[in-house]
């Protein structure tokens, strides 16, 4: 999560807490259960988003945004139910069609460099409705497959010894990936996201010659790179 949709989710919470506060000494009266606060939910998350990840992720949260404006404008009776749900599931299919267009049109290093990995074969650590903590200490590493499909993966390499450059592919679905790197190594990633993204918390250093290329993939699900 970036500094500023932090601030983002920090306005939001005091503005509520506020309101409530208000109400409660009898200085305001401010209904925040209006009809169809529940697409708040939907609303606030991905608004927010739209500042969080790259640009992989806004498309899934643009059309998560226009569904829970939708739905509030339907609670409200200003447009239809049945007109949503006619668009819904096109909708969906769009973002995640321009997604993997975007994604595919664009070959940079780190595909070329994961695709080279996966030919050399990579470790495969997978979590399916578990999780799984894998620890590198003192272990030489070169790559690694990861996958989550509604479960968790940890996988720490800080106290991994990389020699020049590693690989990983990171695939979310429905789940939860966090990556631990040593202190001494860039980061460089690609990611194709689908209601879902990928956080990337390493500062580069011109100095530092150790590389690790992650190429992910996230389907209502998140990669976050420590």
């Amino acid at each position: 999560m970036s500094r500023f949709s932090k601030i983002l989710w920090g306005i939001f919470f005091i503005v509520i807490g506020v309101i409530l506060a208000t109400n409660s000494l009898g200085i305001t009266q401010i209904n925040i259960f209006f009809p169809g606060w529940w697409t708040l939910f939907i609303i606030v998350p991905c608004f927010i988003g739209l500042f969080d990840y790259g640009t992989e992720g806004k498309i899934g949260n643009l059309i998560g945004l226009f569904i829970g404006i939708a739905l509030l404008l339907a609670v409200n009776g200003v447009i239809h139910f049945q007109l949503i749900a006619k668009l819904i599931v096109p909708l969906i299919l769009i973002g995640i069609g321009l997604t993997i267009i975007f994604n595919s049109v664009i070959k940079n290093k780190v595909t070329q460099k994961v695709k080279e990995g996966k030919k050399n074969g990579l470790e495969s650590i997978a979590a399916t409705f578990s999780g799984q903590k894998v620890k590198k200490d003192d272990e030489a590493f070169k790559g690694a497959n990861l996958d989550a499909v509604f479960g968790a993966v940890e996988l720490d390499l800080r106290k991994a010894m990389i020699e020049k450059e590693a690989v990983i592919y990171a695939s979310s679905i429905f789940g939860g990936i966090e990556i631990f790197v040593p202190s001494d190594v860039n980061v460089k990633v690609k990611s194709t996201a689908i209601f879902g993204g990928t956080s990337n918390k390493v500062i580069n250093q011109k100095e530092n010659e150790k590389t690790i290329y992650i190429e992910s993939f996230c389907m209502f699900g998140g990669v976050d790179i420590k």
